[in-house]
């Protein structure tokens, strides 16, 4: 771990990262010594940097730090997390303009390989989460709702599980982005009131505008996916997952999902 270059692991207890969730991140698939899709992380990192008037750190440094942490690691996990800092009061973060990074490696999550040649079963979470358009998009370091979702899908015994807002609309899974396909249109939600939009979830859809195939940026009730004919979930560590099952419904067809998992393993 990097903590404004320096090889450590603590930081300040009068952080705003900690004391407000004030920050934000992104988290990297590492191969071969090389971050992937660097370029979208970083445009990532800009753009929260941007949206929440947190002062831009020197880029420069931040891509060199990363190279030097992940230099020998095969496979792996980077994640970069910027704070706002140290300062203010209270609320007022407007006095800080020392930003905090904090760049971390860890071991590749191997369940990851089963999940995408085999497939999961998930199911529904009760808890929903609520709307946010001031943050939606964002990776931000207010995760509460999604640790709190984790810990149904703990007491389940599940993996993952479809995730609703308070007006019932679909929005993701506890940790990816969520697509469904019925006949030859595919759909994935809305997310201008609230998720966060992940870089594979833009990859997907960049890669089915370059298929043909028509994409649809929905607000749709849970019902959507009993309708459906495929259903997978993405993120940048897990890539394309197809799900084999949600509660009752089965979905057997993976046509769609297998022809984007040969296309994005060549794109990335």
């Amino acid at each position: 771990m990097l903590i404004n270059g320096v090889s450590e692991s603590a930081i300040s207890a009068l952080d705003r990262g900690l004391a407000y969730g004030d920050g934000h991140f992104t988290t990297l698939l590492v191969r071969e010594g090389k971050a992937l899709a660097w370029p979208q992380h970083l445009a990532r990192l800009q753009q929260g940097c941007e949206r929440l008037a947190i002062a831009a750190p020197d880029w420069r440094h931040v891509a060199a730090e990363l190279d030097i942490l992940i230099a020998d690691q095969a496979l792996g996990v980077a994640k970069i997390v910027l704070t706002r800092g140290v300062g203010g009061r209270g609320y007022d973060g407007t006095a800080c303009h020392q930003t905090n990074r904090i760049i971390s490696l860890s071991p590749y999550p191997g369940h990851y390989v089963g999940w995408q040649q085999q497939g999961i079963a998930i199911g529904v979470c009760q808890q929903r989460i609520g709307d946010s358009p001031m943050l939606a998009g964002l990776k931000t370091l207010n995760r509460l709702e999604q640790v709190l979702l984790k810990g149904e899908l703990a007491q389940q015994g599940a993996v993952e599980g479809i995730v609703l807002n308070c007006r019932g609309f679909l929005v993701e899974g506890v940790s990816a982005n969520l697509f469904w396909r019925r006949d030859m249109t595919v759909f994935t939600p809305d997310l201008s009131h609230g998720g966060v939009d992940g870089i594979m979830r833009r990859q997907v859809m960049a890669t089915l505008r370059k298929m043909g195939i028509e994409l649809r940026i929905v607000e749709a009730p849970l019902e959507s996916l009993w309708q459906a004919e495929e259903v997978w979930l993405t993120n940048t560590l897990m890539g394309v997952v197809p799900i084999t099952q949600i509660e009752h419904k089965e979905y057997s067809a993976q046509l769609l999902v297998r022809r984007l998992q040969e296309r994005l393993l060549i794109e990335v």
